[in-house]
């Protein structure tokens, strides 16, 4: 019997975290054998390998733990990966030199898959001079130009999508250039953004004071703190970033804040990290841990709480010690202070299961209760542990238990902690678990509300037909299963219907017991009042929040699926669908088309100057549920030095043109990757590569057959203008398997259909 609780988790896993040979056997048969592997790596270390091996395995059988994809995808695969998920990079040297050797240890830890941060308020602003050269600075947001499209580059080499987040400080004198950065659609998308906020800031604002923006001791402008904070706002509020993170709350709550100081967190900000941190992820699955759900006696068991944290803890810091690095000063930082981000999915579903309403004053009380054990049973492992081997390097008793979150630990962990020690300098954080919540059985997403109770993905067969399927939240489906189709409890809410207040209101009861932060999105209407959509950031700050993240669905951010109410339904429920269910007129291909002996096609000549030869390209289309769409694409030249790259470029556009859905970000990669040595005008146009080149010409043809609708637009039949439920919208097309399900959670764009993340 399968222990996949629904389709989608299957595919998930056999998508990214089965273990396979490079032409795509499986290796892994099962998913016990994934598990086995993982628990079986994560145990060489121990003393008693095949001791721990099996309660590592008991621990990860049945999604009880899930340890962040990086981990599950890589551990015993003898893969040189890194199983960190992010990395800080090193603080950036106000020089030329420094700036870009900064870069270069971007790449290379891009290079192994790993998201970046980096706080960018080092660089002097635009216009400074630059002594020895009689020059004007370029600022910080040029160079922020030149790492974006370095992840652009890096990406195109790669399978995995880049990620990387760039802070600055709130009193750098180009603050407003970076709040305003956005603004242009076309600029930074390789980046998440967040101002980091100062606690005086806080107070200019609410005294409506005067803010100076200085650098290194000089004052450039000086500005209304409230003005300031209104620009956040409205940049936001129109295009949802930057983020705010209040970094002296950060730094002040910080568990090692007498050895470090953070200016900067990984991409989805659960993990504010001091120069080259690394986040090591894993979560609590609080879904599986739910006795007599949806019955009066239902509760979290607490001796199955505790024991799974303990064995996720060594699991954790067993992983500190088998994973590999980009960098030295990653792998030393880890080292030295063995910190760790254990965290929790499913608990808007386990809180459903006890009957509790997500954002009222109980579920936020009994969400400060698990998390407050989940930190007691961490911490006390992480003392076990530091008894048998240990303390981190850089462990100072009386400092360490002087500083952040210690000072509001418990008594007896504290004087365990004065007594022995302690393993991992941290131990909690809430990341984005949008895959790992699917894989998992579709689990709700971290500490966040369910998105949806059911939706619809079509999947598009060999033949041309189309098959349905359901993908219901597990808390629901387990709900189905017990009274079949009695209507849900009006406590079933989602994070469509929630107020932005309640929304807060958990964030700020799940803070309290988080060594690190939480990646939470806190969703708004979209006829939100602006002052309203203030309140929320505002209401994040006076209630301890580390940072606050809205997404309002508009023309600029894209709109996302909304489930409506009625008289006859549950709320969040559509009337006339079960349980909730949305559907949408959506296209993934779950295996490749069969090629047909015949298609129809165009040839088309690049002449790239410089070059004796020219490149001459074909592409061929096929017939699609009567569309026109592309199916292959061959590259041919006289010049022997393409060869290599031009028949592994085929092959792989090819490959993704036969998955279907839109694949017109093909285009878009192909056209953004630039040739360090210089590219070429071409017909008064100039284009920064030849592969720019070669996307340029893939673009016209999708033109030519009607499958885009110009040059730099999206598809020519945008299925998002059409209607899912009334007049509401669908979601941006997926980059990975083009269902229109791209849905914003935890901070990250997620498609809820494949579970490819912006953020991994």
């Amino acid at each position: 019997m399968s222990r996949f609780a629904a389709p989608i988790a299957e595919q998930i896993w056999d998508m990214k975290y089965r273990f396979k040979q490079a032409d795509g056997t499986p290796i892994d048969l099962t998913v016990e054998d994934s598990w086995r592997r993982i628990a079986r790596d994560l145990a060489k270390v121990e003393k008693d390998p095949t001791h721990w091996e099996q309660v590592f395995y008991e621990a990860l059988e049945d999604f009880k733990y899930l340890p962040a994809g990086r981990i599950t995808a890589g551990a015993g695969t003898a893969r040189q990966v890194t199983l960190f998920n992010c990395f800080v990079m090193g603080t950036i040297p106000d020089s030329m030199g420094g700036i870009f050797e900064m870069l270069k240890e971007a790449a290379l830890t891009m290079q192994q898959g790993g998201g970046i941060g980096y706080d960018f308020s080092t660089i002097r602003p635009r216009g400074a001079d630059v002594k020895g050269v009689a020059a004007d600075a370029s600022g910080p947001l040029s160079f922020m130009d030149v790492w974006d499209a370095m992840c652009r580059t890096i990406m195109s080499a790669g399978s995995r999508r880049g990620a990387m987040m760039a802070t600055m400080r709130c009193d750098h004198p180009d603050i407003e250039q970076f709040i305003a950065a956005k603004s242009d659609p076309a600029r930074l998308r390789m980046f998440n953004m967040s101002v980091l906020v100062t606690d005086a800031f806080m107070e200019a604002v609410k005294a409506d004071g005067p803010w100076e923006l200085q650098f290194d001791g000089k004052i450039y402008h000086t500005v209304q703190a409230r003005d300031l904070w209104n620009r956040i706002m409205q940049a936001t509020y129109d295009y949802a970033e930057p983020g705010v993170i209040f970094i002296d709350r950060i730094n002040a709550a910080n568990n090692l804040n007498y050895v470090e100081t953070i200016a900067a967190t990984n991409p989805c900000g659960e993990q504010p990290l001091p120069p080259y941190g690394a986040c090591l992820l894993g979560s609590i699955n609080l879904a599986r841990l739910v006795k007599n759900p949806f019955e009066a006696g239902a509760k979290l068991d607490p001796e199955a709480l505790h024991q799974l944290v303990a064995t996720a803890v060594r699991m954790m810091d067993n992983v500190v010690d088998a994973s590999k690095f980009p960098l030295p000063e990653q792998a030393a930082e880890a080292r030295n202070k063995r910190r760790i981000g254990l965290g929790v999915t499913g608990l808007a579903d386990a809180l459903l299961m006890l009957g509790l309403r997500y954002g009222s004053d109980e579920a936020a009380k009994q969400t400060g209760d698990w998390l407050h054990a989940i930190a007691r049973a961490a911490y006390l492992a992480s003392v076990d542990l530091a008894r048998e081997k240990g303390a981190f390097p850089l462990f100072d008793a009386g400092k360490y238990l002087a500083s952040g979150n210690m000072m509001q630990m418990d008594e007896d962990v504290r004087e365990a902690i004065r007594t022995h020690g302690i393993r991992n300098a941290l131990l909690t954080s809430i990341a984005p678990t949008g895959t790992i919540s699917l894989y998992a059985g579709n689990v709700s997403s971290g500490i966040e509300p369910v998105f949806a109770y059911a939706y619809t993905r079509k999947v598009l067969q060999k033949d041309g037909s189309r098959t349905e399927e359901e993908v219901v939240d597990y808390a629901v489906q387990m709900w189905r299963d017990k009274f079949g189709d009695t209507p849900l409890p009006d406590y079933f809410v989602n994070a469509q219907t929630l107020a932005p207040a309640d929304h807060v209101r958990m964030q700020a009861a799940a803070q309290k017991w988080i060594d690190s932060s939480i990646s939470k999105t806190i969703n708004c209407p979209e006829d939100i009042s602006f002052d309203e959509f203030k309140d929320v950031y505002m209401l994040a700050w006076d209630l301890g929040c580390k940072g606050c993240t809205t997404y309002r669905p508009n023309e600029v951010t894209g709109s996302v699926l909304t489930v409506s109410e009625s008289a006859d339904t549950a709320p969040g429920e559509r009337a006339n669908a079960p349980h909730g269910t949305e559907s949408g007129d959506v296209i993934y291909m779950s295996e490749p088309l069969d090629r047909p002996e015949h298609l129809e096609g165009n040839t088309y000549k690049i002449k790239w100057p410089d070059s004796e030869h020219a490149l001459y390209i074909t592409i061929n289309d096929i017939i699609v549920a009567g569309r026109r769409r592309p199916f292959e694409v061959f590259i041919n030249s006289k010049n022997m030095e393409h060869f290599a790259w031009t028949v592994a470029l085929t092959r792989m556009i090819s490959a993704v043109f036969r998955r279907g859905g839109d694949i017109s970000f093909v285009v878009e990669e192909l056209k953004a990757v630039f040739d360090p040595r210089g590219g070429a005008w071409v017909k008064g146009k100039y284009i920064p590569s030849i592969l720019a080149a070669i996307g340029g010409v893939i673009e016209q043809h999708l033109i030519a057959i009607g499958f885009l609708e110009g040059e730099g637009m999206g598809l020519k039949t945008d299925p998002q203008a059409q209607v899912v439920n009334g007049d509401q919208p669908r979601g941006k097309a997926c980059p990975s398997c083009g269902q229109f399900d791209m849905v914003m959670i935890e901070g990250c764009m997620t498609c809820r259909s494949c579970g490819h993340s912006k953020c991994g």
